[in-house]
């Protein structure tokens, strides 16, 4: 009875186990008929960023969801397969798209642990997963994902599958790819890194957050480890390679460095301009645009940028934490709340974010991204001295433990207290000759303030104004040798716009007749509102707009001669150009050609030039006699400082505004000009004396310094024209012994010998422009 009831069981249960198999046959069958197809596969278009270059062809920025370089397998270094396969799939080459072996070590190690601990997912599987399938832990897509592997294994080679799964999978920091990620996390290319830094990206696939080397050095080094670690057990490495690539420190790179130089402010110019063109297929179709930025230009602006706003603002003093931190906000796991807080604070460059651990008088512990705990004392405290307290009831306004400071190494590798600025600056440099841009640097920190001020920021360019006034006062009939009165003037309401106005100058003295060539130098303020009532504030507003300045933002009225309109740095830079060239106007353009991802040509821009199609604005012999007068603001006047650089081809124009409100310094050498801004984004003084000489100046010293070393001096030759003769400083009448030279445009020489009066020696126009003049 009992064997009888065994054999119907047993019949049973085979019957029922061979219908289960039947129907995961039939399962497998219609699933299988209905996998999509592997053209995406077959005919692999990853999307590949939008990526910006320097003249040189140097990376300098790169926009898109997903950051990704393609490689062919055959440019996988042969160290980083191995690891690759050690950490996700060691029988890749010997399974067909599922590892039932791997299944089964996985299902005992999870068996063994009490939890889920070791995945059993081939490559050939993650290849299917990443490219078809969702995410979702259920069995239906685990199935599809096992006979989509089936199929790939049975349409591409291993190598292929490798290849698609080194440039398709996502490892942290939007990279995906491996070729990618070693430029992230270490700024080399694929096949630059060693095998150390193979273990640590064959490590990330697995939880490219969890393991990320920028956000989690400690769980990064943890994963490596296991990496190496099965690298020897495959005998890839010997005992004594393990020992020694454990103890192997990583320097890990910022994601800022990823970029050959910092170029934040033209990338975002550049992307304008292509998503203009392209709209989204900008970000997915491996667009590269090369501009004209190069970079031992780009770097030297961004460091003078850098240095010169940070000494500002140490003359300023020091002004507290940034913030205050509750350190018990996850009770005792004070290490989340640290990393929680920093997460929300960016790195400016090499000043750090840290919280305060210990604050003394004589000693601040303070922790750093990453884990990292600094000491800093003796000079490092210096700056921020009186902000250290002992007392615990301490202000927020002190360094007290919680607070958010910023820290930097020195040359010596001694942490200081720092702070981020509050003031900003820009700088722009392009070539005279066709506008080309050499840099361009729009704020201090583009992560910090998005607004780009060569571009977007209208302010007064004060005296740097200037030299346009003169132009035009050039060219009706001005020279450099007229005498005009430095004396005082006042005006009533309806003169000037606004209200009545008593204009000064800098130094509040008054210096009686001089030369006009004398009054640039020393930027007398009087002397420019003589000239303008002189020559017409309706022409002066009209000639202006010859060098690319909007008459609507220079209100007709006197102060216009002292630069109380409106200009932003990139017009400063143009109009300044017109001098440096002979008189031709260029367009600043930034981009040199658009290609496709195959290298192909989409777009090539011409620039006119000129040699070629520039138009002239202004006579060449007013240009030069204008650079003349600028070369003497360098040689004795307000931007003699600038004579440091040892050159006799510079000329430029300092320009302080009212309450030291915008500090400029506008100057070029023939084939190069550089403009040098600095103010705070809410208009107010940056202190007094900080005029352009002291707070912009150096910035465009220390930009020009490093790119015009080793360029030969440029010579400025007189045009047709143009004669230079000795003058009589005091009255500017020719004399065969002036104790001065001076040019003069041929058909305007002044009077020779003894004449009564200077007033006699007036452009030639009418008395009552003479009597303006005095």
């Amino acid at each position: 009875m009992f064997a009888r009831w065994f054999y119907y069981f047993f019949v049973s249960l085979s019957a029922l186990g061979l219908i289960g198999v039947l129907l995961a046959g039939f399962a497998a069958l219609v699933i299988y008929s209905n996998l999509p197809s592997l053209d995406t596969l077959t005919d692999y278009r990853p999307k590949i960023p939008l990526r910006i270059y320097s003249d040189e062809g140097l990376l300098i920025g790169e926009f898109g969801a997903e950051r990704r370089n393609v490689v062919k397998i055959s440019e996988v270094p042969e160290h980083l397969k191995q690891a690759i396969l050690a950490a996700e799939d060691d029988r890749f080459y010997e399974h067909g798209g599922v590892d039932y072996l791997g299944v089964l070590r996985a299902a005992h190690s999870n068996f063994s642990a009490g939890s889920v601990r070791q995945g059993a997912s081939t490559i050939t599987m993650q290849v299917a997963r990443n490219f078809f399938l969702t995410r979702e832990k259920t069995l239906t897509r685990k199935f599809s994902e096992a006979l989509l592997a089936f199929k790939i294994e049975h349409n591409l080679s291993k190598d292929k599958i490798l290849e698609l799964y080194i440039n398709q999978i996502y490892l942290g920091q939007r990279s995906y790819g491996f070729a990618a990620a070693a430029q992230t996390y270490f700024g080399k290319s694929l096949q630059e890194i060693n095998i150390a830094e193979a273990a640590m990206l064959a490590g990330l696939p697995k939880a490219p957050s969890g393991y990320n080397p920028i956000s989690n050095p400690k769980r990064a080094k943890s994963r490596q480890l296991y990496v190496l670690g099965r690298l020897h057990k495959l005998n890839h490495i010997s005992s004594e390679e393990l020992s020694a690539l454990e103890k192997q420190s990583i320097p890990i790179k910022k994601q800022s460095t990823v970029f050959a130089m910092p170029a934040d402010y033209i990338s975002e110019m550049v992307r304008q301009v292509i998503f203009d063109r392209y709209q989204e297929e900008a970000y997915s179709k491996g667009i590269k645009v090369y501009t004209t930025i190069r970079q031992l230009d780009q770097e030297a602006a961004y460091h003078a940028l850098r240095k010169n706003v940070i000494d500002y603002d140490r003359r300023r003093g020091y002004r507290g934490p940034e913030a205050h931190i509750d350190l018990l906000k996850h009770g005792t796991n004070q290490e989340k709340t640290l990393d929680d807080a920093l997460d929300e604070v960016s790195d400016s460059d090499d000043a750090y974010a840290a919280i305060v651990l210990v604050a003394k008088s004589n000693a601040v512990r303070a922790y750093r991204k990453g884990g990292e705990t600094v000491e800093i004392t003796g000079e490092g405290l210096k700056f921020a001295q009186k902000f250290l307290s002992d007392r615990k009831e301490a202000g927020k306004k002190y360094i007290t433990p919680g607070a958010l400071i910023r820290i930097q190494k020195d040359k010596k590798n001694a942490w200081h207290i720092v702070q981020l600025p509050e003031i900003e600056a820009a700088l722009v440099s392009l070539d005279s000759n066709d506008g080309a841009i050499r840099a361009l640097i729009g704020g201090f920190d583009f992560h910090k303030n998005q607004f780009n001020h060569v571009t977007q920021a209208w302010r007064q360019p004060g005296s740097s104004f200037k030299p346009f006034i003169y132009s035009a006062a050039l060219e009706k009939g001005f020279t450099p040798a007229t005498i005009i009165n430095d004396a005082p003037l006042s005006f009533s309401a309806t003169q000037t716009g606004s209200q009545s106005w008593e204009p000064k100058n800098f130094d509040g003295k008054f210096e009686g007749p001089m030369r006009m060539r004398t009054a640039l130098v020393k930027s007398k303020n009087l002397v420019s509102i003589r000239i303008l009532q002189a020559i017409g504030i309706q022409y002066a507003q009209d000639y202006i707009t010859r060098f690319g300045f909007e008459a609507n933002r220079h209100s007709p009225y006197l102060p216009m001669a002292l630069g109380s309109g409106s200009v932003t740095p990139m017009q400063m830079a143009v109009g300044y150009a017109i001098f440096a060239n002979g008189g031709f106007r260029v367009a600043p353009y930034f981009i040199k050609r658009i290609e496709d991802e195959k290298g192909h040509l989409l777009e090539q821009f011409q620039p006119v030039t000129v040699s070629n199609g520039a138009k002239r604005v202004i006579d060449p012999r007013n240009a030069f006699i204008m650079t003349s007068m600028m070369q003497d603001v360098i040689n004795h006047g307000t931007a003699v400082k600038a004579k440091q650089l040892g050159r006799t081809d510079l000329a430029g124009k300092t320009g302080t505004t009212s309450n030291f409100v915008d500090a400029w310094f506008c100057g070029f050498q023939k084939d190069l000009v550089t403009i040098a801004w600095t103010g705070y984004d809410e208009p107010r003084s940056l202190g007094n004396n900080e005029t352009g000489g002291r707070v912009a100046l150096p910035i465009w010293m220390d930009y020009m310094g490093p790119v015009l070393k080793g360029i030969p001096m440029a010579e400025y030759k007189p045009p047709n024209g143009i004669l230079a003769t000795k003058i009589n400083s005091s009255t500017g009448f020719r004399e065969s012994v002036g104790d001065v030279t001076e040019y003069f445009l041929n058909e305007q020489l002044p009077p020779l010998s003894d004449v009564p009066s200077p007033v006699d020696h007036a452009p030639k126009v009418t008395r009552d422009l003479k009597d303006q003049l005095f």
